[in-house]
C-alpha cells in the first residue's frame, strides 16, 4: 500500500500543473483590467499613467508567460502570491475561510448520508412498490432542482414566513441548518440512486439467499449483507460528494452569505483578485485530489479482498 500512496502523490503534481495552468490562462483571458476594478469608483479620476504605474507595482505589466513562471516557482517555496484587495498572502485567506466551508461540507454530508442511504435501502427493499416509486421521485427532484431554488425556498418558508432559523450569515448552529439542508438535500439525491442500484445488486446474489433460507433476521441480512457489500459505490459517491462540498459550494455559500471559500472565490472573481482566485482554485483542487485518495485507501478497510499494485 505503501508504494501505491507514494504514487498516488507524486502523480498529483502534474495534475495540479495543469490546474495551476489551465486557471492560470482563464483568468487572464477573461475581459477586464484588475488595475481598474481594484480602484472601482475612483478609477474615472486616475490618470492612465496613475494605472499604468499601479499596474507595474502589482506585477501585471509583464507578460503572461512571465508571470506564470515567477507564479509556478513561488508555488515551489510554498507562496500562493499576494491578494490584490486585501494584500494579505492568499493561503492566509484561504485558511481563514476554510473552517466555514468545512463545517458546512461536512454539515451537509452528515445530511446526504442519512437520508440518501435510507431512501435507497428502503427503495431496494421495497422495489416496485409505493416505497421505491417515491424514493425515486424524492431523489430526481433532488438532482433536478437548482441548488440557489432550494436555498431560496427553505429561507423563504423557514427564516421569513415562519422565522425559525436565521437567513443568512455563521455563528450558531441555527445558522447552518438552512445552507447545511439545502447542498445536503442535493447530495442526498446522488447517494441515494447509487445506493439503490448497489443494494439491489447486491440482494440478487447467493449468499443472501443462503442467509434468507437459513431464517437469518431480513432486517440483518440488509444491513450486514446487502449494505455492506454495496459499499464500495456508495463510499465513492460520498467522497465526490464530499470533494465537491469541500470545494466551496459555491452557489448555497452565496445564498446564505455564507463566509466560506465557495463566496471568497465569487468575490475574487467579481473583484479581478486573480491571486486569489488561482489560489483559491489551487487548494480546493488539492482537497479534491486528497479526498479521493483517502476513499481510495478506505476500499481495503471495507473489502478485505482489496489489494493495491
Amino acid at each position: 500500500m505503501l508504494g501505491y500512496l507514494l504514487g498516488r502523490l507524486v502523480g498529483t503534481a502534474p495534475v495540479l500543473f495543469g490546474v495551476t495552468l489551465l486557471v492560470f490562462a482563464m483568468t487572464w483571458l477573461t475581459p477586464g483590467d484588475p488595475v481598474v476594478a481594484l480602484l472601482g469608483e475612483t478609477a474615472q479620476g486616475i490618470s492612465a499613467e496613475g494605472r499604468d504605474d499601479l499596474r507595474r507595482q502589482l506585477g501585471l505589466d509583464r507578460p503572461w508567460p512571465v508571470q506564470y513562471v515567477e507564479y509556478v516557482s513561488g508555488l515551489v517555496r510554498g507562496d500562493l502570491g499576494t491578494s490584490i484587495r486585501s494584500r494579505r498572502p492568499v493561503l492566509d485567506e484561504v485558511l481563514d475561510r476554510l473552517p466555514a466551508t468545512a463545517e458546512l461540507a461536512l454539515a451537509g454530508l452528515a445530511i446526504a448520508i442519512v437520508v440518501g442511504v435510507s431512501l435507497g435501502v428502503a427503495a431496494a427493499v421495497r422495489k416496485r412498490t409505493w416505497v421505491d416509486a417515491l424514493a425515486i421521485a424524492v431523489a430526481l427532484v433532488g438532482v433536478s432542482v437548482p441548488v440557489f431554488w432550494s436555498g431560496f425556498l427553505l429561507m423563504l418558508v423557514f427564516a421569513l414566513d415562519l422565522g425559525w432559523l436565521p437567513a443568512s450569515g455563521r455563528g450558531t448552529w441555527q445558522h447552518l441548518v438552512l445552507p447545511a439542508l439545502t447542498v445536503g438535500i442535493s447530495s442526498a439525491a446522488f447517494i441515494a440512486r447509487i445506493t439503490r442500484g448497489a443494494v439491489l445488486e447486491t440482494l440478487g446474489q447467493d449468499y443472501v439467499r443462503t442467509a434468507r433460507a437459513k431464517g437469518v433476521a431480513a432486517r440483518r441480512v440488509v444491513v450486514r449483507h446487502a449494505l455492506r457489500n454495496a459499499l464500495l459505490p456508495i463510499v465513492t459517491v460520498v467522497g465526490l460528494q464530499l470533494g465537491g462540498l469541500l470545494g466551496g459550494a459555491v452557489l448555497t455559500e452565496t445564498v446564505f452569505a455564507w463566509p466560506g471559500v465557495g463566496r471568497m472565490l465569487v468575490d475574487a472573481i467579481l473583484a479581478r483578485d486573480l491571486p486569489l482566485v488561482q489560489g483559491s482554485v489551487l487548494v480546493v483542487s488539492l482537497l479534491f485530489i486528497l479526498v479521493n485518495l483517502a476513499v481510495d485507501l478506505s476500499y481495503a478497510a471495507i473489502n478485505p479482498k482489496v489489494r493495491y499494485g
